[in-house]
């Protein structure tokens, strides 16, 4: 993730993830994969978390899950460092985002698209409540294991579909320094917490 913009921060954490073989150019270990992509969640979601990543150019699943969280691991086809968490109501939206981006689509034109089906019925609406957690980083060699790296940039998200500044008292101003709600009035609506 190189924007710099917090939506594009969200796009990214949201963005199609292609096979994990390698830190640094050495390949890893499925344990070091597992390890790395439940990385953003708090300690006490990550042994439950189901894991996914890409083998043989699909989407895998190499650790099943017990919580409901479902963690992709990071893409070292991509510069830098990135893995994201989310609750498995989000599976279908997350899903077809992947999709629409695995054919060559923008992510601006992919959310114009699945906010669409959303209005129509054709995809459900997130979960109130639905968490997303993220780690980036620009380093390909990042080991997210140590909280003080510097550079890291943490990104956590709850959906709160439909809601308003008006009806949360949330600020819709993004900020780095408080939580903020993005796309406000919209079934994508959702509290945006970074660090």
């Amino acid at each position: 993730m190189r924007r710099s913009s917090t939506t594009a921060a969200l796009a990214a954490a949201l963005s199609c993830f292609l096979p994990l073989t390698s830190l640094a150019g050495q390949a890893r270990s499925v344990e070091r994969e597992i390890s790395d992509a439940v990385s953003p969640l708090p300690t006490g979601l990550q042994a439950g978390a189901a894991v996914r990543a890409y083998r043989d150019g699909a989407l895998a699943e190499i650790r099943g899950g017990t919580n409901g969280m479902i963690c992709l691991a990071d893409n070292p086809a991509r510069k830098g460092f990135h893995t994201a968490c989310y609750y498995q109501s989000l599976e279908p939206f997350m899903a077809r985002g992947r999709e629409m981006r695995g054919t060559g689509m923008s992510a601006e034109s992919a959310d114009s698209v699945r906010l669409a089906e959303l209005a129509s019925g054709a995809l459900a609406v997130p979960a109130p409540g639905a968490s997303l957690y993220s780690i980036s980083h620009d380093d390909d060699a990042f080991d997210p294991s140590g909280d003080a790296a510097t550079g890291m940039r943490r990104l956590y998200v709850v959906y709160l579909p439909y809601a308003t500044e008006a009806g949360t008292g949330i600020s819709a101003t993004p900020a780095r320094d408080r939580p903020w709600l993005m796309y406000p009035g919209k079934p994508t609506a959702h509290l945006m917490i970074s660090r």
